[in-house]
């Protein structure tokens, strides 16, 4: 992993991205090959940019008041932990871990409180 870049403030770009609607700032802040793996609300699986295309655009046209509100951040061994607020006004726990040019290689989100199902979550179940 590259440490020439602050994985916190490219964390801290995706909420931004998320609070302004902005998709295409948001599509990329993630890797061309990045996975998002979704257990709100059931299970959801999207690979590359056209598929979190579809997951994200239906969330950044309908967001609640509190959308992405910023809970609590924390770096792990394998990336970052980030406790916010879905755009249903929600709280979530999603994991990220990030590619050597630094984007968004990976994320696995669940409610608050429900374990994450995935390689880059494990130390993200013990955070918090």
């Amino acid at each position: 992993m590259a440490d020439d870049f602050d994985q916190i403030a490219l964390v801290v770009d995706w909420l931004d991205a998320c609070r302004k609607r902005d998709l295409a700032a948001l599509l990329d802040l993630y890797a061309d090959d990045a996975r998002l793996e979704c257990q709100c609300g059931g299970g959801k699986v999207s690979e590359g940019r056209a598929e979190l295309e579809c997951y994200w655009r239906p969330r950044l046209d309908a967001l609640a008041p509190t959308a992405f509100g910023l809970e609590e951040i924390t770096p792990t061994a394998e990336g970052v932990v980030l406790d916010y607020l879905s755009h249903e006004g929600e709280p979530v726990r999603i994991a990220f871990t990030f590619s050597r040019d630094a984007k968004i290689l990976r994320t696995a989100c669940a409610p608050t409180g429900q374990a994450l199902h995935q390689e880059v979550a494990g130390v993200a179940d013990q955070v918090g």
